[in-house]
């Protein structure tokens, strides 16, 4: 609406498409984002930029990527994922707990979202270096997972706030709100503590808690102030908290959270510098062994998808919360990208006696022989094959391996030093479909909206990979259409 005032809080990706979205039904749009210019772009800015999004095929993809070429085409199957998939997808790692609302706008609105940002200029291009195995000479994309932003998280938050701008979007960065007044006429927002300012609507799209080692300890248990943070250090539940003290309702798995494998020496915040490379997710094809030289999980369970963000929180509850990811030279070609960085924690040695003494922390006597007792168990019968659940499994152990599994027996031998990051906390803020933020009594409180990590009730103890930054789009470009209506 023409002269509507929207306040949008936060800075990434999703406070980002709702102010795009306020601005382009013709609202005058701030946004307020707490990090400064250099720090700039919430946890969207340090992800790999991975989109989970609906497609029926390759016309699709050309749709989002039109600058594909006839031989990339050619040579890459792209596969399809279809609703069903995603919803399936969504309520199995959900343990179907998912809200059936919330999880029919993410899947329904994320291709045509996707469609949206292209519209306004956002590139996109094939997630080829993490999502795809080369094999019989074609390019085979696995898990669901096709689409990523150009330039990862950074270039999509440069992308975007390049488009805001452009638009006539007002963006004022080292700016933290710290509280909301609702009047008559609207609400009253508190800059710094200091200034405020009036406005018909307020989108808040500041990020969940996980940057509180306050309230990690408080919600999701003991040890939790410990884990490190893979991404902003500004998310520290402002925006729940305000929504609160206007009357707001809370819901979702509060006492859950995203959290990853993640470099066992990597800083206690995120940085721009590394990016999501301290992440450490190729342990579908190894084995993973705990201080005491023990496996604790099932590493070939699914594809890492739909895994990663809940095996950081298992790594968590081990001694000295630490794990060790071993690999054997059949496989280490198709570790990512990110166990090549400067900054990785990596021992490798000829012999498992030689490493085992070389994993820091870890019982090398028990880690050897949990490596001879897994290579006894290795069933060969079923050939290997990194881009389905080939069913090569391990029989008669504690902890049994579903997919993926080969013996360690081709030095040398390499290991990577891993611990907990979380990424974002699953409880949040009551919203209904229209993103609009309701109070104890289920009713919404007109004028005052959520998106992005602080809305609660999608994601329950893990999450599909790429959902995230597709749920912030769909639900911040909802909230900002619906923000120039009151």
């Amino acid at each position: 609406m023409p002269g509507q005032r929207v306040a949008v809080v936060g800075g990434g990706n999703a406070a980002l498409c709702a102010a795009i979205s306020a601005r382009e039904n013709g609202a005058d749009v701030d946004l307020f984002e707490r990090a400064p210019f250099d720090l700039r772009g919430g946890n969207s800015r340090f992800t790999a930029g991975a989109i989970r999004t609906t497609y029926n095929g390759v016309e699709q993809i050309r749709e989002l990527m039109p600058d594909l070429t006839d031989d990339e085409i050619e040579n890459t199957e792209f596969g399809e994922y279809s609703e069903a998939d995603f919803f399936d997808d969504l309520g199995r790692v959900t343990q179907y707990r998912t809200d059936p609302d919330l999880a029919e706008l993410l899947v329904k609105q994320s291709f045509p979202t996707l469609r949206w940002m292209r519209q306004h200029g956002v590139r996109f291009l094939p997630l080829y270096g993490r999502q795809s195995f080369e094999i019989d000479g074609k390019r085979r994309f696995w898990g669901g997972l096709t689409v990523e932003a150009w330039g990862g998280g950074q270039g999509l938050i440069d992308q975007l706030t390049q488009i805001a701008t452009t638009l006539g979007v007002e963006i004022h960065y080292e700016s933290r709100i710290t509280h909301i007044d609702r009047n008559i006429s609207g609400f009253e927002l508190s800059i710094n503590g200091k200034t405020s300012r009036s406005f018909d609507s307020v989108v808040l799209a500041c990020g969940g808690f996980e940057s509180s080692a306050e309230m990690r300890a408080r919600y999701l248990g003991p040890n939790w102030d410990l884990a490190k943070v893979r991404g902003t250090k500004f998310n520290t539940g402002d925006g729940i908290r305000m929504a609160q003290e206007l009357g707001a309702a809370t819901t979702g798995h509060w006492s859950g959270c995203h959290a990853v494998a993640w470099d066992l020496n990597a800083p206690m915040f995120g940085d721009l510098a590394v990016g999501d490379g301290f992440q450490k997710h190729s342990y579908p094809f190894g084995i993973v062994v705990n201080a005491n030289g023990d496996r604790f999980l099932d590493e070939g369970a699914d594809f890492r998808n739909y895994t990663y963000a809940k095996y950081g929180s298992e790594i968590l509850k081990q001694p000295n919360h630490l794990a060790w990811q071993v690999f054997d030279q059949k496989v280490t070609h198709l570790l990512r990208d990110e166990y090549r960085i400067r900054e990785v924690t990596k021992v490798s040695a000829g012999t498992l006696e030689e490493l085992g003494e070389r994993m820091n922390g870890v019982d090398a006597r028990a880690f050897v022989r949990s490596v001879q007792a897994y290579n006894a168990a290795v069933e060969e019968s079923m050939p290997f094959d990194p881009t389905v659940k080939d069913g090569r499994c391990t029989n008669g152990l504690s902890v049994n391996k579903s997919n993926w599994a080969n013996r360690l027996d081709s030095p040398p031998f390499e290991a990577y030093g891993v611990t907990c990051g979380i990424t974002f906390t699953f409880g949040g803020l009551e919203v209904d479909a229209e993103t609009s933020v309701l109070d104890e009594q289920g009713d919404q409180i007109e004028g005052l909206y959520a998106a992005g990590e602080m809305v609660g009730g999608l994601y329950y103890h893990n999450y599909p990979g790429g959902s995230g930054l597709m749920a912030g789009a769909v639900f911040g470009r909802k909230a900002g259409m619906n923000a120039t209506s009151v």
